[in-house]
């Protein structure tokens, strides 16, 4: 394990990849880059995470910022929950530890959105730490390092990845072992086409001397994402478009939406327009046309989403399922934070009309 240990860091230093966070010992922007790299590539989250520090370049900054101005320079991220999560744990770090970071797992396991990953994460590379970490290019590595055939969805199985995982970082430089896996994991150590060659520990490792490492990891099949149809409209009353806020938990929790909701089994697109906006907003349309539609998968949900373009006369908005609205030129949407599927929602509703007028 020691020679093994040193050659895994000995590889990194020569061939890590440049990124900005590893630029820096601060550990609230490793921190907030470890939140944003959770299922996101890197190329996508380097700008994400220069602007998020811009804008919020300390604790304290992003304690007090508006959410909406969080959930703003997130949108396009995905996985909103971890932009809500960071600011709660942002106002209890700056309540309870004077705007400081925590510098160990156990205390770092105590805030909102914070799992043994990131705690471990955080704790090593920040403060030198000597935490384990286990994300799936982890897994990936020590699984076929040590040989376990067996599914890594079984609890049995991830507690002995995590006590792996945990020998291993014991020792110098636990933060530059715990980059080096899940490096090794990303670079070269691939689901598919493995480069063991490369790789500077593939003398000691069960897989490749079995000939069996692309077979690993094991895993159970997942299920197959349910379908789902919605409808959603730019719903126009003398000239201003109405925008709905979603609730505070659940998908997409606190983003800024286009009234609608899904489709019951067999129900027409026209039919379930009429009946959500009526259920959902108190709304009476008067005329409504349907302007396309799009794909969008979730991690559990394909998703058609029909969409229209409305008008109704309705003075009074009476809400069910959503947290809040506003009239607004249909410009304006723009600026609000939403998600990539309501982006992809205006792209098709908005007519260059739209986008002029103020």
């Amino acid at each position: 394990m020691k020679s093994t240990r040193q050659r895994l860091l000995d590889w990194y230093r020569a061939n890590k990849r440049a990124m900005p966070w590893r630029e820096t010992r601060d550990p609230y922007a490793i921190w907030i880059s470890e939140a944003m790299l959770q299922q996101t590539r890197v190329e996508t989250v380097i700008p994400y995470w220069k602007n998020f520090l811009a804008l919020f370049p300390d604790v304290h900054a992003l304690a007090t910022a508006d959410s909406d101005d969080v959930l703003g320079a997130w949108a396009g991220l995905g996985y909103y929950s971890r932009a809500r999560n960071l600011q709660a744990a942002a106002r209890l770090i700056d309540e309870n530890y004077g705007g400081k970071v925590p510098d160990n797992a156990e205390s770092l396991l105590s805030l909102p959105g914070i799992g043994r990953y990131t705690a471990g994460a955080v704790a090593s590379i920040a403060f030198d730490r000597p935490e384990p970490v286990l994300d799936g290019n982890v897994k990936r590595v020590l699984t076929r390092l040590l040989g376990i055939r067996e599914d890594i969805g079984r609890p049995a199985v991830v507690e002995r990845l995590w006590k792996e995982a945990g020998i291993l970082v014991q020792g110098p430089h636990p933060g530059d072992l715990n980059q080096a896996l899940m490096e090794l994991g990303a670079t070269l150590c691939t689901p598919r086409s493995p480069r063991c060659e490369s790789c500077p520990v593939s003398q000691s490792c069960d897989a490749r001397n079995e000939g069996d490492a692309e077979s690993l990891p094991i895993k159970m099949r997942k299920k197959p994402a349910r379908i789902v149809e919605a409808v959603a409209a730019l719903v126009i009353r003398r000239g201003k478009a109405l925008a709905v806020r979603r609730p505070s938990r659940g998908l997409l929790a606190g983003l800024w939406d286009l009234p609608g909701g899904d489709l019951s089994a067999g129900e027409a697109p026209r039919t379930g327009l009429t009946r959500t906006l009526r259920e959902r907003a108190g709304l009476e349309i008067t005329r409504a046309s349907a302007v396309g539609a799009i794909q969008h998968v979730f991690t559990h949900r394909k998703l058609t989403l029909h969409i229209y373009r409305a008008t109704t006369s309705t003075d009074r908005i009476r809400l069910d399922g959503f947290a809040g609205h506003k009239w607004i030129s249909p410009r304006a949407f723009h600026s609000l934070p939403h998600a990539t599927l309501t982006a992809k929602a205006l792209d098709v509703v908005l007519s260059p009309r739209d986008r002029a007028a103020n």
